[in-house]
């Protein structure tokens, strides 16, 4: 395991073997360091050490801005490179759903690795948010397969954004936040033994 500091100012945590002069964060003197100790098993840090759901979210978050943006701008300026935008505003309108699933699943997977569940009220507002997200992205996509991109397909949009928005504020202030310890893993239940044989083996019928 290696050895780690901690910043008292700030609280950035880094190896005490690449500390230099300052706190690389604040830029305090390392005289403010102290020994740290993570309270955090090591599988639950790898897993959220790969950002999946901080990836999988910049995603969706570029299509749920460029597509409003996209028919607000088709719309206003028809004559300026339409056919090339409108095939973008279409390939945006097919990915966002798929993105949409991929940031909900590493969502999951995020949470359950920083609080052991699913349960607590600013994660079950950000599945409702989610959720709302995916059912009008669906709606969005269903509406314009055929071509048919106007207001419907705006307000839904714009429906998505709002709620991504949303989603960012409550994801904001979950950022730093993971229980210690290691992730619950439920024990199979095992029958309670009887001191009573089987009737074959004391001849009882």
């Amino acid at each position: 395991m290696k050895e780690l500091v901690r910043c008292k100012a700030c609280g950035y945590v880094m190896e005490a073997g690449k500390l230099k002069d300052v706190c690389p964060a604040c830029g305090l003197s390392s005289k403010v360091f102290e020994p740290y100790r993570e309270r955090v098993a090591i599988n639950r840090l790898f897993v959220l050490s790969l950002d999946l759901h901080p990836i999988a979210i910049h995603l969706s978050q570029t299509f749920v801005f460029l597509i409003p943006a996209l028919i607000i701008f088709t719309g206003l300026f028809p004559g300026v490179k339409y056919e090339l935008f409108s095939h973008v505003l279409q390939f945006s309108l097919y990915a966002f759903p798929l993105t949409l699933i991929a940031a909900i699943s590493t969502g999951i997977l995020d949470g359950l690795m920083r609080f052991k569940s699913l349960a607590p009220p600013l994660l079950r507002l950000k599945i409702i948010f989610s959720t709302s997200i995916i059912v009008l992205a669906a709606t969005m996509f269903f509406v314009a397969k055929d071509g048919n991109i106007g207001i419907t397909v705006l307000i839904l949009s714009i429906g998505c954004l709002f709620f991504a928005v949303r989603l960012g504020l409550l994801g904001k202030k979950l950022l730093n936040v993971i229980l210690p310890g290691s992730y619950p893993v439920k024990k199979p239940k095992i029958a309670p033994k009887t001191d009573k044989a089987p009737a074959e083996a004391t001849g009882e019928k």
